[in-house]
């Protein structure tokens, strides 16, 4: 690490002290900015500087990059804060954001380097690599004084799920709470109890399987009117667009959970004795878990999907596919980006429940046991 931290040192105090195209120093600028700011920045600098040199062995520069990280963050927000709209009029504030860059670059590579056992670092990486792109959205952004229609800043958007949050949540209620999760719900369950039936009678495999084959190939702007109209404007219409998208993953992956177990144990659990509903559930169905959390965690992204899509072609006053198409015809994309944000963060811990329910019930699986070691 310690050439990245060099480059990082070099380009920081570059930032700090380049001259501008019309005249002057980049210090005009960075005046603008508190002095505990500025001094954070430099001594950020020179942390950088001690990390590319005598403290730069990988016990102590991964934190230093840290470190450095957490000092020279602030000014950058301070000065595009001060100055909106700065743009190419301070080259020195985007090579400064440069060198912070590869700091954060190799803070994150060392925080993934980490033992996850040891220090219960799983999440820091990732955490760190998100915040930090909001950070360079945020001064790229209000830097160039991107326009609010074309792409808000995080805290203008964060600003609309502070003020907006009664409203936002019952758009989550509406969406997420009743149709995502009973659609999800039921098409696991259909897809699930069809795939067993497809297992216990053969013939059904070559009946059964290319129709719904062919239903999953049906695009959702085509499936969403018809359910409005069957099922009518509230959420069990969306909830049927769901049970269609999530239906046909999860019968091909307990399909092929079910053909998973090897010969050699089938053939053991015919020599014990043991009839279909046996080997069933004491060795088809534990090899397949693998495979039905797989279906599980592909729905959890879909059914969400779908039930945002099938909002636009009618539902009541409340929802989270409603919101998007309202806020957007009223130039409000700060909403709309706040209604993204909510189901952005609400599929993603969807998803993160399934996936540790999964580590709880397949911690026998090869997979986790290599990733522990």
């Amino acid at each position: 690490m310690r050439p990245l931290a060099a480059l990082a040192a070099v380009l920081m105090l570059a930032g700090l002290s380049l001259p501008n195209p019309g005249g002057g120093s980049s210090l005009e600028f960075w005046i603008l900015v508190p002095p505990y700011a500025f001094g954070g920045a430099l001594a950020g600098a020179v942390i950088l500087a001690l990390a590319a040199g005598p403290l730069g062995h990988r016990r102590w520069a991964g934190v230093l990059l840290l470190a450095g990280l957490a000092l020279g963050a602030s000014a950058p927000l301070f000065l595009v804060c001060a100055k909106p709209g700065l743009g190419l009029a301070c080259p020195g504030l985007w090579i400064y954001l440069a060198g912070l860059t590869l700091v954060a670059w190799g803070a994150i590579e060392f925080l993934a380097g980490l033992d996850v056992v040891r220090w219960g670092s799983g999440l820091a990486a990732p955490i760190l690599f998100g915040v930090w792109m909001l950070y360079l959205w945020e001064v790229g952004v209000v830097g160039f004084g991107v326009p609010q229609v074309l792409l808000p800043a995080p805290h203008q958007i964060g600003f609309q799920l502070v003020h907006q949050a009664s409203i936002l949540w019952g758009d989550f209620r509406q969406t997420f709470l009743r149709a995502v999760l009973a659609g999800w719900a039921a098409g696991c369950g259909l897809g699930f109890l069809v795939a067993m039936a497809i297992d216990r009678i053969p013939f059904l495999q070559r009946g059964l399987l290319p129709l719904s084959n062919l239903a999953s190939a049906v695009p959702i702007v085509g499936i969403a009117p018809i359910m409005v109209m069957w099922f009518g404007f509230d959420w069990q219409s969306k909830a049927a667009v769901v049970v269609v998208m999530t239906f046909f993953p999860m019968l091909v992956n307990v399909i092929a959970g079910l053909a998973a177990s090897d010969s050699m144990s089938r053939d053991l659990m015919r020599s014990y004795g043991a009839g279909y509903w046996q080997a069933f559930l004491k060795l088809r169905l534990p090899a397949a878990l693998p495979f039905v959390f797989n279906g599980l965690k592909i729905n959890s992204t879909l059914a969400l999907i779908g039930a945002i899509v099938a909002e636009f072609f009618g539902s009541p006053i409340s929802g989270m596919g409603f919101r998007i198409s309202v806020e957007v015809a009223r130039m409000n994309v700060d909403v709309v980006w706040a209604t993204i944000a909510v189901a952005a963060l609400a599929g993603s811990l969807f998803y993160l429940l399934i996936a540790m329910v999964e580590r709880g019930l397949t911690f026998w699986h090869p997979s986790y046991r290599r990733a522990s070691r």
